[in-house]
């Protein structure tokens, strides 16, 4: 038993040391959306979007807003937004209550050490995933939304 609790951070401490890469098999994971309700990735997910800045996230919501709530289920995706860097302040006071308007659901990233997502400046990074294996990692901006769906 004690073995198991030691293991467990270390393998969390490694989980977030190390970013994601081609061919990986990314396992199983839980994130909260903006209700703080955890949500499960797992190898029925097939497409990852992950935002990292505060306009790409917008072009993402802006696309999400169009379409119905269940959009993201039905093609098998999550949107992860890497809110992080934001001001804790900032996100109770006026990034989650902006979030919560939205119907699709929005996975986050709190935690600075996350390094499990690469990002590029001003664009969103959208895994492409088989049975939880990365099968291509690319970098899209808001006129590649509707070409990805």
């Amino acid at each position: 038993m004690l073995k198991k609790l030691l293991l467990l951070p270390l393998l969390s401490l490694f989980l977030y040391a190390n970013s994601f890469e081609l061919n990986q098999d990314i396992g199983s994971f839980s994130l909260p959306n903006q209700f703080d309700e955890k949500q499960t990735i797992d190898n029925s997910i097939e497409m990852i979007i992950v935002s990292f800045e505060k306009g790409t996230g917008k072009d993402i919501n802006q696309f999400l807003s169009t379409k119905d709530k269940d959009f993201l289920k039905n093609h098998h995706a999550a949107f992860i937004a890497n809110i992080s860097g934001m001001p804790s302040i900032i996100t109770k006071m006026f990034a989650l209550p902006k979030m919560r308007d939205y119907k699709h659901s929005i996975l986050l990233i709190y935690e600075e050490d996350d390094k499990r997502f690469i990002s590029k400046e001003e664009k969103s990074t959208l895994y492409r995933l088989e049975n939880g294996v990365i099968k291509s990692i690319s970098y899209i901006t808001k006129k590649d939304l509707e070409k990805i769906f």
